[in-house]
C-alpha cells in the first residue's frame, strides 16, 4: 500500500470527507475553494455517497469531536472505500483550523492511513482486494509534516503486527534477533545479539531455563538508538518479552483457547522494536535501549520441572512452581541485565499474565509502576492520548509475600490468586531503578475485531496482533518525555 501526503485534492480521484462537528460550518467554504456548488453535495448527519459523473465522494461525519473519534472515522472511511472497490482513495479532513490541535489530529490520521486497512497476508492463498493508494490532504506545511510523522508510527505499528502474526516455525527466537537487526540496519539503530554461549557466559538462568526444552537456542538482543546529542543522560530502556511461542513446558496449556494463540507471546518484543524503529525514523532526541530476550517454551526432554531451583543472573536463586510463568524468569534477566546502563526509567511490555486480560478485557493493559507520580501520570496520560489506555494496579508489600519461598528468594508463582499483581512482584524483585510494567496479556492479539459489523465503530482494532505499545511508546516520549528526563 502506498501512502502519501498532498496539499491539493484532485477531483477526479474518489474523496473521503471527514467532517467533525466544528468543521460543518466550513463545510460551503471547503467544497467552494474547490469550485463545486455547495448545493450539489450537501451536508449529512450520516454516511453519505455522492456520484456526478466525474467525482465519487464518501462523506463521514464524525458524530464527536477529538482525535480519537477522527481515528475512528479514517478506519471507517477506508473500510467503507474497500467494499466499494475504490483502489484509490484521498482522505480530507474538515475541522476549524487550530495549528496545535490540527498537527496532533493530522498525526492520528497518518497512522490509521497505514494502520486501518491492515492484513496478514503473507501466505494467503486468495488475498482479497483492498485499497492500494492513499493520499492524504493536508491543510499546511506543518499538516505534511505531522501527517510524515504519523506514517511512521503507523508502519511501525504494522511492523510489530506482522512479528507478533508471524508463525512460530518462521519466527524462531534466531530469526526474530535477525529481524530487528535488519531493522536497525534499515533505519540507523545498533544492535548487538548475544547467542547461547554468550548468555550462558552472562548467567542468565531464568532464560536459559526456559530454553531447556527447546531445540532452537535462545537469544538476547540489545538494541540501541543514540542520537548526537540526547537530552537524557542517561538511557530509557524499554524492555520487551520474546517469548515466540508458550506451550506452558511441562506445565503443558490447555487447547483450544490457551495454547492456540501463543505465538503472540512476543508481542513485547514486537512492541519495544516498532516503538524503537518510530523513535530512530522520527529522530526523537532520546537515547533509547530496547532489550529483547528471546526463546521458546517446550516441553521437550530437558525441559526445566516444577521444583527445580534456577538462578537468575544476578545470583537470586528462584524456585520454579509453574513452568508456564516463564515470560517473568526472561524478563528477569532483562531487568538485571539493565542495571549496567544506570537508566532513567525502565518500560517493559510484556503478555504476561491471563489474570491481566481476565481482569480488564481487551479494552485496557495493566500498568504497574514504583515511578513517581509524574511519570505514571504520564503513561496514564499517553494512553488515553493514543486509547491504548492504562489500569493502574498496586504492588503492595503483601503481594510480595506471596512469592516467598521456603528453599530459594522467591519462587515464580504463587497461583491464581492476583496473578497479574505477583507476576509484577517477581519482576519488581530485580529492579534497581524507575520502572513501569505494562502487562498486554489482553490487548496484544483480538480473536475478533473490536469494532462492530455495522454503524460508526467504536475501535479500530484489527483481527489478531494489535501492535499495542508502540503508539502508547512514542506518544509518552513525544509530550513528556523532555519533561520527565531532559
Amino acid at each position: 500500500m502506498n501512502v502519501m501526503a498532498i496539499r491539493s485534492l484532485d477531483g477526479s480521484r474518489p474523496i473521503l470527507w471527514l467532517v467533525s462537528p466544528q468543521g460543518c460550518s466550513r463545510w460551503s467554504e471547503v467544497i467552494s475553494s474547490m469550485g463545486i456548488n455547495p448545493a450539489q453535495f450537501p451536508l449529512s448527519d450520516k454516511l453519505s455517497f455522492f456520484i456526478d459523473g466525474e467525482r465519487r465522494w464518501m462523506q463521514v461525519p464524525l458524530p464527536e469531536a477529538g482525535v480519537e473519534h477522527l481515528r475512528r472515522g479514517v478506519y471507517y472511511a477506508l473500510r467503507k472505500a474497500e467494499e466499494l472497490g475504490w483502489s484509490e482513495v484521498q482522505i480530507a479532513w474538515v475541522a476549524v483550523p487550530s495549528e496545535e490541535l490540527d498537527l496532533e489530529h493530522y498525526r492520528a490520521i497518518g497512522e490509521m492511513a497505514h494502520m486501518s486497512l491492515y492484513r496478514f497476508t503473507k501466505y494467503a492463498v486468495n488475498v482479497p482486494a483492498s485499497v492500494e493508494v492513499i493520499h492524504v490532504w493536508a491543510s499546511s506545511d506543518a499538516a505534511v509534516q505531522a501527517l510524515q510523522e504519523g506514517f511512521i508510527v503507523g508502519e511501525s505499528v504494522n511492523l510489530a503486527r506482522d512479528w507478533v502474526n508471524e508463525p512460530p516455525n518462521v519466527l524462531t527466537a534466531e530469526e526474530l534477533a535477525r529481524r530487528i537487526a535488519d531493522v536497525g540496519t534499515t533505519v540507523g539503530f545498533s544492535v548487538q545479539t548475544l547467542g547461547k554461549s554468550e548468555i550462558e557466559a552472562l548467567n542468565m538462568g531464568g532464560l536459559l531455563a526456559v530454553n531447556r526444552g527447546s531445540l532452537n537456542p535462545p537469544t538476547f538482543t540489545i538494541a540501541e538508538y543514540r542520537p548526537s546529542q540526547p537530552i537524557n543522560k542517561r538511557p530509557i530502556i524499554l524492555v520487551g518479552k520474546g517469548i515466540v511461542f508458550d506451550t506452558g513446558g511441562l506445565s503443558l496449556k490447555d487447547t483450544p483457547d490457551s495454547m492456540d494463540y501463543m505465538k503472540c507471546d512476543m508481542a513485547g518484543a514486537a512492541a519495544v522494536i516498532g516503538a524503537l524503529r518510530a523513535i530512530t525514523l522520527l529522530k526523537m532526541p532520546f537515547h533509547v535501549v530496547a532489550l529483547v530476550p528471546a526463546t521458546d517454551n517446550r516441553p521437550g526432554e530437558n525441559a526445566y520441572t516444577p521444583n527445580d531451583i534456577i538462578y537468575i543472573s544476578d545470583g537470586t536463586p528462584v524456585e520454579i512452581r509453574n513452568t508456564d510463568a516463564e515470560g517473568r524468569l526472561i524478563l528477569a534477566d532483562a531487568l538485571v541485565y539493565a542495571r549496567r546502563y544506570e537508566p532513567a526509567f525502565v518500560l517493559d511490555f510484556a503478555t504476561l499474565t491471563g489474570a491481566a486480560a481476565m481482569a480488564v478485557g481487551r479494552h485496557a493493559s495493566v500498568l504497574f509502576t514504583n515511578a513517581d507520580a509524574q511519570v505514571r501520570d504520564a503513561l496514564i496520560e499517553a494512553g488515553w492520548r493514543t486509547y491504548e489506555r492504562l489500569v493502574e494496579f498496586p504492588l503492595w508489600e503483601e503481594y510480595g509475600y506471596m512469592i516467598k519461598s521456603d528453599i530459594a528468594a522467591i519462587k515464580n508463582s504463587a497461583g491464581r490468586e492476583a496473578g497479574a499483581i505477583t507476576a509484577a512482584k517477581f519482576l519488581e524483585y530485580f529492579v534497581r531503578y524507575p520502572w513501569a510494567h505494562i502487562d498486554i496479556a489482553g490487548t496484544a492479539y483480538l480473536n475478533k475485531p473490536l469494532p462492530p459489523e455495522r454503524g460508526f465503530p467504536r475501535n479500530y482494532q484489527v483481527k489478531y496482533a494489535s501492535g499495542v505499545g508502540v503508539r502508547l511508546t512514542v506518544s509518552f516520549l513525544r509530550h513528556y518525555g523532555e519533561r520527565l528526563f531532559g
